[in-house]
């Protein structure tokens, strides 16, 4: 993953994918959190799909340019949750990535209808590229933030899963999250471990995508 590879036309095609993934993830944090009873994310107006209301101007910049960013994080208070509130904070720490895997498959899946439907247009190439940054960018979310490396939301679902006895080592880890995350992202890392992760995933939409519209493309 070459962090400093600059493409103009990629990053102009990257902007509504990042928009589109950042409001869809994010809302889904607060979505659920409301659901289960925290008035927290609607007092602070995160009830929203519109995507200006979670962007983070710098995280934006540097998803653009650098792939590695991020949106405003959802406030949630977890005393508010109904029932069971380790529960509650797995269900709402994972909204994010699975509303973003969900929007990469619906993204797809028009990708591939749109394609066969503009065959031959002046604007193929254009429309192409971006339901591509669009299916990439949401699958790249999704997984990344499933990583258990704070302050993804994959340390919220381990910090749910383990016993309160850990609770301690994992207030400790905490505070070291963004470095931890800085080296795994600049030695490669990271990338060697999603992608992977990304383009099973994608084949493995592919061929779902691919059954589906077989009988109407023959």
């Amino acid at each position: 993953m070459n962090l400093f590879d600059f493409n103009l036309v990629t990053i102009i095609a990257n902007i509504p994918a990042l928009m589109i993934g950042f409001a869809f993830h994010e809302f889904a944090h607060a979505w659920v959190a409301d659901r289960l009873g925290d008035p927290t994310p609607r007092s602070q107006g995160r009830l929203t799909l519109n995507p200006f209301v979670h962007l983070d101007l710098f995280g934006t910049l540097m998803a653009l340019l650098y792939r590695f960013g991020w949106a405003k994080p959802v406030m949630t208070n977890p005393h508010y949750y109904r029932g069971d509130k380790r529960r509650g904070q797995i269900m709402v720490s994972l909204a994010g990535s699975v509303m973003n895997l969900i929007v990469a498959f619906v993204a797809m899946l028009l990708w591939f209808v749109t394609m066969l439907w503009i065959q031959g247009s002046e604007w193929y190439d254009i429309i192409y590229l971006v339901f591509e940054s669009i299916v990439y960018m949401n699958l790249g979310l999704g997984v990344f933030n499933l990583l258990p490396i704070p302050p993804l939301d994959g340390f919220g679902v381990l910090g749910g899963l383990l016993p309160e006895r850990f609770a301690s080592q994992l207030n400790m880890v905490e505070q070291y999250g963004m470095i931890i995350l800085i080296v795994l992202l600049f030695t490669d890392i990271l990338g060697k471990v999603l992608s992977p992760a990304v383009f099973g995933i994608l084949l493995v939409y592919q061929k779902i995508i691919t059954l589906l519209l077989t009988p109407f493309i023959g």
